[in-house]
């Protein structure tokens, strides 16, 4: 059973520069970021951030995307976990509207790639 919910989620940032030339291949960089906010009453806010560019002409294709869930979550989880359980829940929502934006704009969809956060060291939690 899951211990985070996700209420809702938008777009807070969609920002997409296609200049390329028609047919011109694209070598891409990814970097992402997410970052978890807690208040009261057991809600949290999930903040993922991806960049993908063309790390050979990054000024003519890019795409930076900031979306934002808002869970709810049981009492006593860690936040660890609780990072790890929001971020697998708002991540799909993330890829499925970078392809959307990327499609609708006329190119073939541009895929977030997967994402294991469980094997990277990208959280750290303070003792205040």
């Amino acid at each position: 059973m899951t211990n985070v919910i996700l209420k809702t989620y938008n777009a807070a940032k969609i920002d997409f520069v296609n200049n390329l030339e028609n047919g011109a291949k694209i070598k891409f960089t990814n970097r992402y970021g997410y970052s978890v906010k807690y208040s009261t009453n057991n809600i949290c806010v999930g903040e993922f951030t991806a960049d993908m560019f063309d790390s050979e002409n990054p000024d003519k294709f890019h795409i930076n995307v900031i979306i934002r869930g808002v869970f709810e979550f049981k009492n006593g989880v860690e936040k660890e976990k609780l990072h790890v359980e929001s971020f697998k829940e708002l991540f799909p929502f993330a890829k499925s509207i970078v392809a959307t934006v990327t499609t609708a704009a006329g190119v073939p969809p541009v895929m977030l790639p997967p994402f294991d956060i469980e094997s990277q060291n990208i959280y750290r939690f303070g003792n205040n």
